[in-house]
């Protein structure tokens, strides 16, 4: 039999542990071919290539993100060869499973939550046999009827076999994402998850996960994601991979976690502070609502004063970067209490703050029970709602708004001391600046197409004129202060008047060259001569002293003014500011 394993990846950097799995499950018995690509992909290009391959089975791993694309590609195979065996598998297609063998008639099995014995099973029964009944988890046709077997028992997870040894995967190690779970299950009962189904937590291998860790970092793995759903539930377990990751590491490797946040002890934070190199550890932390009645209705606990704790504690120690996530459509939290989870949140400071829509995945309790809120949402993946009892669809509309120029102005980080002033100092809270430049920006019909980083700079520009803000020449300086230390290079196009002719500005750099040491500019060490400095250079005079400019936060307006010299270095690898008293 000449088997395929494929799926279709959201992204190119991503790739599919559960082929892999199935793969090394196999491997002493059958020859697996694995195929990956992204949902981006055409389509034809994907079944052409399938079908190049001359498969008898392809089995595919199937998810919200990639369940209608993966149809579309099932539905050219089997018209070109109706005898080819397809298998699905994966968390779209393990619940409602009638629903799918009733809609994807040219599907011959689905295999129903864990895999990697299911799939050898199958693969026996259909080199032998055919005595499909005798295979836990597994949906298939018997004389036109749909017939689902009860579902097997738990894999014995330190049993597996590692999916990271396979020669055709080594050059990719470096390019992409690689994911890697050290446990499976979730401790917890959120009604939105998926991971709330299945009771209790299982563990792999502890020596075993060291040892594929230490393979993918000695083959370049750059990036390495756990995939566990509550990384620290065990706090010894945690403690033991934090200190074997930290001892172990190679340079340039970087490992993402999904932490809960109240229940870390301060300990284990100050152990990370003092001993993880900065930038070795991310953490992405699910704070979803701060809303203590929403979080008892999806049966989540949690402990909010505590999660600020751990994230102010991460923060403060400067060794690693944290994402947190919010879900907008949880029950009970109209527009009003989701502005407040968003301030509550964003009062945090986080690297990244990740604003989602609430999706009503197959199996949860909450789209099981989706009518006690009047939950409306879309038929196909990603199964997005569109309203409830208590948020309306226009309300959505404006969250979206939201979450628009929030990616662009926050989580790129391409003008934090401008959105830290904004939201500080101009704007009554954080939400009312993004929803009100996201409104603003919708209406001008900046969504429907493209901008480059400049654009970015002269559209806040415009609203901040059309709001009529007080101090604007402040945000104005602070928004070139933002852009000029962020780029490695002078801006080929300058997005602000120059408010320097040529004559002053040649005295500003005469001024500058007879006393580096009061500019605290050491050109000398720079091989810099006055015409390169007034060829390259850019000065701006900010309407406030840099010496009154602490952490992103301006501490005194009046009667101060300094001057910000930027050269970028000729081998465009730093940027050079310097301020003037």
């Amino acid at each position: 039999m000449n088997i395929v394993l494929s799926t279709l990846n959201a992204k190119y950097i991503h790739t599919s542990l559960s082929i892999r799995y199935l793969k090394a499950a196999v491997q002493e018995d059958y020859d697996v071919q694995l195929a990956e690509y992204t949902i981006k992909d055409p389509v034809i290009n994907i079944a052409t290539d399938l079908i190049q391959k001359q498969p008898d089975i392809i089995g595919f791993s199937c998810y919200i993100w990639n369940i209608e694309e993966t149809i579309k590609v099932i539905e050219i195979l089997k018209k070109v060869n109706p005898s080819l065996t397809i298998v699905l598998g994966g968390p779209e297609v393990s619940y409602d499973t009638p629903y799918w063998m009733e809609r994807l008639t040219n599907v011959d099995y689905i295999i129903i939550g864990e895999g990697e014995h299911t799939f050898k099973q199958l693969l026996d029964e259909l080199h032998n046999q055919k005595q499909m009944n005798r295979i836990g988890g597994l949906a298939y046709r018997l004389d036109s009827q749909v017939k689902i077997n009860p579902p097997a028992n738990k894999v014995n997870l330190k049993e597996l076999p590692s999916p990271y040894r396979f020669e055709e995967d080594r050059e990719s190690l470096s390019k992409r994402v690689v994911y890697i779970e050290t446990s499976r299950g979730c401790p917890f009962s959120c009604q939105f998850c998926l991971s709330s189904i299945e009771v209790g937590v299982r563990y792999f291998d502890r020596e075993k996960i060291k040892n594929d860790i230490r393979y993918l970092m000695k083959h370049g793995a750059k990036t390495i994601k756990f995939v566990d759903r509550t990384f620290n539930i065990s706090r010894s377990y945690a403690m033991e991979m934090f200190q074997f990751l930290i001892d172990e590491h190679l340079p340039g490797t970087v490992f993402q976690f999904e932490i809960t946040a109240d229940i870390m002890r301060p300990e284990v934070i100050q152990f990370l502070n003092e001993n993880a190199p900065k930038g070795l550890f991310r953490f992405e932390i699910g704070v979803q609502s701060t809303n203590d009645h929403t979080n008892e209705l999806v049966k989540r606990k949690q402990n909010f004063e505590k999660l600020t704790r751990t994230v102010t504690m991460v923060r403060d120690g400067e060794k690693i970067d944290q994402h947190l996530d919010l879900i907008a459509g949880l029950p009970d939290e109209d527009y009003r209490s989701f502005k407040k989870t968003f301030n509550d949140v964003f009062a945090l400071r986080p690297e990244e703050l990740q604003l989602g829509f609430l999706k009503m995945l197959r199996g949860t309790g909450l789209r099981i029970n989706a009518k006690e809120h009047g939950y409306v949402y879309m038929d196909h993946s990603p199964y997005e709602i569109l309203k409830n009892n208590v948020l309306s669809f226009d309300d959505m509309i404006r969250i979206k708004q939201v979450e628009d120029v929030l990616e662009k102005y926050w989580n790129d980080h391409r003008m934090d001391a401008t959105i830290k002033y904004l939201v500080t100092h101009v704007f009554e809270t954080p939400f009312d600046f993004f929803q009100q430049f996201g409104a603003f920006w919708d209406q001008q019909g900046w969504s429907r197409i493209g901008h480059q980083l400049e654009d970015l700079f002269t559209r806040l520009h415009v609203f901040l004129k059309e709001q009529e803000v007080v101090h604007l020449d402040v945000i104005l300086s602070l928004m070139k202060y933002d852009y000029l230390r962020n780029q490695k290079q002078k801006p080929r196009k300058q997005w602000w008047q120059d408010k320097n002719d040529k004559a002053a500005k040649r005295q500003i750099i005469n001024q500058i060259v007879d006393h580096p040491i009061i500019y605290g500019a050491n050109f000398e060490a720079l091989q810099l001569s006055e015409n390169d400095l007034y060829k390259h250079t850019i000065i701006e005079e900010m309407p406030f002293s840099m010496n009154d400019y602490l952490n992103d936060e301006i501490i005194n307006l009046e009667n101060s003014s300094s001057l910000i010299f930027y050269y970028p270095t000729q081998s465009k690898e730093s940027t050079k500011i310097y301020y003037t008293k």
